[in-house]
């Protein structure tokens, strides 16, 4: 017997795609969220510079990577945080898994829509999962009273209750408010329950306003984040994370063991290229700085778009997502005989070439006809040039979006045809 790990959504978008490009059929990519950005040049020379590193570092990663990121997080998240705390690892994916491989007799509560990793990985390890599930109406965000209700179901079972959290969210571009998190943290305290924080598109919230659960519940979280979206440099690897303070010293212990017996450490050439990612640098800031306000601008003009386009979405808020809501269809929908998300993105991308993933890819029902877009098909490099070289402008906006708006407007014709047909 193996293991029944169902295969990527995003690579199996991937190939259905090609082979509609193969066929001469425009596709407009809005299923794949890679940065469109190129690495910043002083990180990339950084990288140059220390290309000739062979060694294995510590299991927990590089002293001098591990200052620098706790004194950029420091900063970023205003609160006090220790190199100690820090673990750098070959992707954040690594360490979620090892987080979660430290705990015995664990539940895993995942909010819906969540990144899709989560929960497979916590299957793999054996943990229980409890979806929560969220609504549209709730802008996705899970409520005190969800949590509560299941905490104590799960409390019911479990010593250890482990919670994700995703702001800002993948796949739908929103942040937890002061307020939110504050009225979660309550619940959480009373439960003992840990945070799985995940912040890796933090710096890409859009109006540089990240708040931190870690801010309220220090005690309880752990943040992770990494270099592949804010930094561009997801095929780098290079992820951290950050202990709960106070934490526990058999905690640390086991981590170290698991990944010592894991991925021993991450790349000794990133790890120290990254110091420059983390350091107080101008030219990073500014490169930082850019992305928040190329993404904001073609966020809003794509959000606009598909109001326009007679589709539900909320405005994005961070990173470079969007979850559209097609619920008001569902009626046309169901007399064609489509009743679930898969089955909208599958017939969508045949007869449009506009590639969603369904919502069920990210532990959302199948009926609750959700599905993702990612606002990255357009040249991030041109796009930093254009700002660096005159600031960003609307007609900016409008240029780099073409491609896009033009696959929305497809997208709002066809489903308009579709009511119409009925």
């Amino acid at each position: 017997m193996y293991r029944q790990i169902t295969p990527s959504s995003t690579l199996l978008l991937n190939e259905q795609s090609a082979a509609i490009e193969k066929n001469g059929k425009q596709v407009f990519r809005f299923g794949f969220g890679q940065s469109p950005f190129p690495i910043s040049p002083v990180l990339k020379q950084a990288l140059i510079e220390n290309a000739d590193r062979k060694e294995y570092t510590q299991v927990q990663g590089l002293e001098a990577l591990r200052n620098q990121v706790a004194e950029y997080h420091s900063a970023f998240e205003k609160r006090p945080i220790s190199a100690d705390q820090v673990f750098i690892a070959p992707g954040s994916k690594a360490l979620l898994y090892t987080i979660m491989c430290a705990y015995t007799d664990a539940a895993v509560l995942i909010p819906a829509p969540a990144w899709v990793s989560y929960e497979p990985q916590a299957k793999l390890l054996g943990h229980a999962t409890f979806m929560m599930q969220t609504s549209f109406d709730k802008r996705y965000r899970i409520t005190p009273d969800i949590l509560e209700k299941t905490l104590s179901e799960a409390a019911k079972n479990y010593k250890s209750l482990l919670v994700f959290l995703n702001s800002p969210g993948n796949p739908d571009g929103l942040c937890y408010s002061d307020h939110e998190l504050r009225a979660l943290t309550a619940v959480l305290s009373r439960f003992g329950a840990k945070v799985i924080s995940d912040e890796i598109y933090a710096p890409l919230q859009h109006d540089n306003q990240h708040v931190s659960i870690a801010k309220y519940y220090p005690e309880g979280t752990f943040v992770t984040s990494g270099l592949s979206k804010w930094a561009g440099a997801g095929g780098w690897r290079l992820g951290i994370a950050i202990l709960p303070q106070n934490y526990d010293t058999q905690l640390k212990e086991a981590m170290l063991g698991i990944a010592s017996e894991t991925y021993s450490c991450a790349s000794s050439p990133i790890q120290y290229a990254a110091i420059t990612a983390y350091s107080d640098n101008a030219t990073m800031h500014q490169y930082v700085k850019n992305q928040r306000v190329i993404l904001k601008a073609i966020g809003a003009h794509i959000h606009k778009a598909l109001v326009v386009a007679g589709l539900n979405a909320h405005a994005p808020e961070g990173g470079f997502y969007m979850l559209l809501d097609f619920t008001q269809y569902r009626e046309t929908l169901n007399n064609m005989g489509i009743y679930t998300d898969a089955e909208i993105c599958s017939k969508v991308l045949a007869d449009t070439g506009v590639a969603l993933l369904p919502g069920i890819a990210f532990g959302l029902t199948p009926q609750a006809l959700c599905a993702r877009l990612a606002y990255v098909d357009f040249d991030g490099k041109q796009a930093l040039d254009d700002i660096n070289q005159d600031g960003w402008s609307e007609d900016l906006t409008a240029k780099h979006t073409q491609k896009m708006s033009t696959g929305i407007q497809n997208l709002g014709n066809y489903l308009k045809q579709l009511v119409h047909a009925k």
